[in-house]
């Protein structure tokens, strides 16, 4: 079968490869589409940490059940899923404790280990999540959902707080979608003047902000004089990270869910002076999979404007690099895996 593999960073190579065979509490899955993470771009780029190369690419996957296997978990060939990529070991203290997201041993397939830019997987049955209606772009969605429902949880985000997100791409699209359930005050803030279009038009908030000279001005107009008392960073921007200590009103909340290689620095007496509360915010759990697949079967969460570009697997080497990377047109990118 052809599988993709990035070779290096900048470097895609098509390979062939063997359906694998699965073992005890696994099934073969067929890998239908595959959405484009920020990840995947940072790795292209050479910039993912944890990250080492050749690494086949991939962990946003709506996939089919083949052969459900010998602990099925109520599986049948054919149910359509999402896939929960993270492979966690199940003894660890963060998995005793229902943090699965953050095991000690954790795998993200596609980053750690490699992942799904090819047509057969065997996974754990536990880490797929059946939809009786959604198609697979949808639930190819739902992992990265995953990260931002996360995040939301993390800053335990009250009707009368005022929220900020900062970065409207992918993962900060995802936080948005979470953060307007709330029915808290939300802004957004970024550079990118088209992405706070998309923000307005498809997502309905009406405060945005094109990283202006004076956010903290901006801020207070906003929020009746007040700073916002959640900040939710989605960059992976050390400098925009950094300046969430600025832009918080005292007694809030900020979470990073943004990943950056290198340190962060803030002032202690700032921190202190404030009492802020500071989250880092990783993966999603089981529980949130199932809560996310159920909110998008209603209708009160709608995925489908962010798909702006779409190619198939074979594609990839050339389609990647020329259309996908360094694009800032890009919201949300979708593979096809033909048959």
């Amino acid at each position: 079968m052809l599988q993709i593999s990035l070779e290096r960073p900048g470097s895609f190579k098509a390979k062939t490869g063997c359906i694998p065979a699965i073992s005890c509490g696994q099934a073969l899955v067929r890998v239908h589409r595959i959405g484009i993470c920020g990840t995947d771009i940072h790795a292209f780029a050479g910039r993912q940490p944890f990250f080492d190369y050749p690494r086949i690419l991939g962990h946003e996957l709506g996939v089919e059940v083949i052969d459900p296997g010998d602990e099925p978990n109520g599986l049948r060939a054919g149910d359509r899923c999402a896939v929960e990529p993270y492979l966690t070991c199940g003894r660890c203290v963060a998995c005793r404790r229902g943090k699965t997201n953050c095991c000690t041993e954790l795998k993200c397939l596609g980053v750690h280990t490699d992942g799904g830019m090819r047509p057969y997987l065997a996974l754990p049955t536990r880490k797929l999540h059946r939809s009786a209606t959604l198609g697979y772009e949808s639930l190819a969605l739902i992992e990265t959902l995953g990260i931002g429902a996360h995040a939301v949880e993390r800053a335990e985000i009250q009707p009368d707080d005022f929220v900020l997100v900062i970065g409207a791409g992918p993962i900060g699209l995802s936080v948005v979608q979470f953060a307007r359930l709330s029915g808290a005050t939300l802004a957004v803030m970024d550079v990118n003047a088209m992405r706070l279009e998309f923000v307005r038009t498809h997502l309905g908030v009406s405060h945005t902000l094109q990283a202006p000279s004076d956010p903290v001005a901006a801020l207070r107009a906003i929020g009746g004089g007040d700073l916002p008392t959640i900040v939710i960073d989605a960059t992976g921007n050390a400098r925009s990270m950094a300046a969430t200590f600025e832009l918080t009103a005292h007694g809030g909340r900020i979470v990073f869910v943004g990943l950056v290689q290198g340190d962060i620095t803030f002032s202690d007496p700032h921190l202190h002076r404030r009492e802020l509360t500071l989250c880092a915010s990783r993966n999603a759990t089981a529980a949130t999979f199932r809560t996310i697949i159920d909110l998008v079967e209603s209708g009160r969460i709608d995925v489908t404007p962010w798909i702006t570009h779409r190619f198939h697997l074979e594609e990839t080497p050339t389609f990647f690099p020329a259309e996908i990377a360094g694009n800032p047109r890009v919201v949300k990118a979708m593979i096809t895996v033909p048959a």
